[in-house]
C-alpha cells in the first residue's frame, strides 16, 4: 500500500467496493467516528465479509480473519482472560503446531495491544500469529461472552458439583476484573462477593446445605488443614495465570474465606497512566537517585505495589542491576531479578544476601519492622537506591513511622530521601458518565481547598459528571480506578528539622511552605479533569470535612 493512501481508494483499485460504497462509508463515519472505513463497509454490507477483510489485511500487510463464532474452535479464556481480550479487543480462534491465532479489532493503531498479548502468550510457551478481523465481529463476540457470564451467575449453586462451583466463581471473577473473592457464611445461605476497583458487590447466594462442601473443597485446593477452624493461610495454583492467595476466619454461621486474586503476568502500566500528576522531569527528581531511599506510603488496597512496579519499569535498563524480594512476587517483570520470601525467611535476612549480589537498585516489598527498616537504611547508605512500601496514612507520616519501628532521626535524614503517598479513587465510566454543572456546594468546597494550599482553581467553564452505570462497567458507573499522589522531597531543611526531632506537625508545615501538596490537592484537579467526582473523592479523604 502507497504510503498514507487511504483504505478505501485502495480497496476501489482493488474492484473490492465501488465510489459509491465510500461515499456511504463516509457519511456512517460521520455520526459513528470510532468505526474504521473498514468495518463500516462490512457493517454497510458492501461487500462479501470474507473478501473485505481479507482484502483489508493484505493491504495492512497482514492476515485477516472473519470469524464466526459458532464455529470456534477452542475457548478463548484458556488462553487469554476475559479482562484482558475485552481491554485490548483480541479474540483467540485457533492453536496450531505452537502457534495461537489472535484476531484483533484494530491493528493499525493497537502496537501496545499486541505487545502485550505476545508477551502472555510467550510465557504460555505460544507464538502469536496476529490476524485483523471487523471490529463489530470483535465486540459482539465479546459482549454475547460477557452476556453468558452474567446469565450463569444466577445458577451457580445448582445442579453443579461443589468443584464446578467453585471453579466457575473463580474464572467469573477473574473474567470481571476482581482483585478479591469472599465466601461468606450467612444464616441461610452463603453469600458471594467480589471486590471490582475496590468496591463489593454480591455477585450470588449459594444454598447453605453445600456450606460444608464449599469449605472442604477450598481448604483441599489451599492445601489447608480439613480438621482445623481457626484461621488459616493457603494459596490456590491451578489457574496458572494467577497466584491465588486464600485466608480463612471463622464466624458465628461457619469459615469465611477470602480469595485475593494476583495476576502473575498483569501489564505493567506506565506510571503517568496510573495518574501520577507531574512530568518526567520531576518524576526523576522522584524516583533517580542513589544512596538513598524511596518509600511508598499507603493504606492496604491502595496499589503501592502497582505504582512501584511501574517505578521499576521506568528505571530499568541493560546497565543496571534490579532485584527484588517481595511476598508474594506478584507481577514477573523480564529484566529484573525477582526473589520470593520463603518460609521462615524474612526480607531481613534476604536483604543481607542480595547485598552481596552486587545490586543498583532494590525493591523491599514492606518494611514490617526495624531490623529490615535498618538493613534498608544501610544499603541506600552504601550506594545502592533502595525503594519500598510502609503503612501510614500519608507521606509526612511515613518519618513518624520509622521513628516508631525504632530508626534514628539521623539515619532517616541521611538516607530517606523521597516519600510518596497515593490512594485509589474510581474512574468514571467512560461510555456512560453523564455531564452536568458543579453545584454551588461543590464550588464552595473547592474554593476551600484552594485557599487552605495556596492554590487557585478555575472553575470557569468545567463541568463535573455523574455516575450513570452500563453494561461496559457493570452498572457501577465507574471502571477501573486512578491514583491520587503527593510527593514529599526531603530537602535539606526537612533534613535538619528531622535530625533536630520536629514533630510530624512542624514538618507537615515546613514541607507546605516547599513543594509539598497533600492527596486532596492532586484528587480535585483530578475531579476537574473528569477523571472521578466528588462523592468518590470524599469516600477516600473527606474532603467535606476539610
Amino acid at each position: 500500500m502507497a504510503k498514507n493512501q487511504p483504505l478505501g481508494i485502495e480497496l476501489v483499485k482493488r474492484g473490492i467496493v465501488n465510489g459509491t460504497d465510500i461515499e456511504k462509508a463516509l457519511k456512517y463515519q460521520e455520526t459513528h467516528r470510532s468505526r474504521r472505513i473498514g468495518d463500516v463497509l462490512y457493517i454497510l454490507k458492501a461487500a462479501e465479509p470474507e473478501l473485505l477483510i481479507n482484502a483489508v489485511a493484505e493491504i495492512l500487510g497482514k492476515k485477516g480473519k472473519y470469524i464466526e463464532f459458532d464455529s470456534m474452535r477452542i475457548e478463548p479464556t484458556d488462553y487469554i482472560p476475559f479482562d484482558v481480550m475485552k481491554k485490548n479487543k483480541a479474540v483467540p480462534f485457533a492453536v496450531e503446531a505452537g502457534k495461537i491465532k489472535v484476531a484483533f479489532a484494530d491493528v493499525a493503531s493497537s502496537e501496545n495491544s499486541i505487545k502485550a498479548i505476545k508477551m502472555l502468550m510467550l510465557n504460555k510457551g505460544l507464538v502469536l500469529d496476529i490476524y485483523i478481523a471487523f471490529q463489530t465481529n470483535v465486540e459482539e463476540y465479546l459482549q454475547q461472552y460477557e452476556d453468558r457470564l452474567n446469565e450463569n451467575i444466577e445458577d451457580i449453586g445448582g445442579n453443579e458439583t461443589t468443584t464446578e462451583i467453585i471453579d466457575n466463581i473463580i474464572k467469573l471473577a477473574i473474567e470481571k476484573r476482581a482483585s478479591d473473592i469472599h465466601f461468606e457464611p450467612q444464616i441461610d445461605s452463603v453469600r458471594i462477593r467480589f471486590r471490582i476497583d475496590g468496591e463489593l458487590f454480591v455477585m450470588t447466594n449459594i444454598p447453605k446445605d453445600r456450606q460444608s462442601q464449599l469449605i472442604g473443597r477450598l481448604k483441599a485446593i489451599s492445601n489447608m488443614h480439613q480438621e482445623k477452624q481457626n484461621s488459616q493461610d493457603g494459596r490456590i495454583l491451578l489457574y496458572p495465570d494467577y497466584n491465588i492467595r486464600v485466608s480463612s476466619q471463622k464466624n458465628i454461621y461457619g469459615e469465611k474465606f477470602v480469595l485475593r486474586l494476583l495476576k502473575k503476568n498483569s501489564d505493567i502500566r506506565n506510571i503517568f497512566e496510573l495518574g501520577y500528576p507531574y512530568d518526567e522531569n520531576e518524576l526523576d527528581r522522584a524516583v533517580n537517585k542513589k544512596n538513598s531511599l524511596t518509600i511508598m506510603a499507603a493504606p492496604t488496597g491502595e496499589g503501592k505495589t502497582t505504582t512501584l512496579y511501574s517505578i521499576l519499569d521506568y528505571l530499568k535498563n541493560d546497565s543496571i542491576n534490579i532485584t527484588t524480594i517481595e511476598d508474594p512476587v506478584e507481577i514477573r517483570i523480564p529484566g529484573l531479578n525477582q526473589i520470593e520470601v520463603e518460609n521462615n525467611i524474612g526480607f531481613s535476612d534476604s536483604l543481607r544476601t542480595i547485598l552481596r549480589q552486587d545490586p543498583d537498585v532494590i525493591l523491599v516489598g514492606e518494611i514490617r519492622d526495624k531490623e529490615t527498616a535498618e538493613i534498608a537504611i544501610q544499603a541506600g547508605q552504601t550506594g545502592h537506591y533502595v525503594l519500598s512500601t510502609i503503612h501510614t496514612i500519608d507521606a509526612v507520616e511515613v518519618i513518624t513511622r520509622l521513628r516508631k519501628v525504632g530508626v534514628q532521626d539521623y539515619d532517616i535524614a541521611s538516607t530517606v530521601a523521597t516519600t510518596i503517598s497515593q490512594r485509589l479513587v474510581r474512574r468514571l465510566c467512560p461510555k456512560c458518565k453523564k455531564e452536568r454543572d458543579f453545584t454551588k456546594e461543590e464550588k464552595e468546597y473547592i474554593k476551600k481547598i484552594g485557599d487552605k494550599y495556596g492554590i487557585e482553581y478555575n472553575l470557569s467553564g468545567k463541568k463535573t459528571y455523574n455516575a450513570v452505570g452500563c453494561e461496559f462497567c457493570n452498572h457501577s458507573g465507574y471502571f477501573d480506578r486512578v491514583g491520587l499522589f503527593e510527593v514529599l522531597d526531603i530537602t535539606d531543611e526537612l533534613k535538619e528539622m528531622i535530625m533536630d526531632g520536629k514533630s510530624s506537625i512542624e514538618i507537615r508545615r515546613k514541607a507546605l511552605e516547599q513543594r509539598y501538596r497533600p492527596l486532596v490537592v492532586d484528587g480535585v484537579n483530578k475531579v476537574l479533569n473528569g477523571l472521578t467526582n466528588l462523592d468518590e473523592l470524599n469516600k477516600k479523604l473527606l474532603i467535606y470535612n476539610q
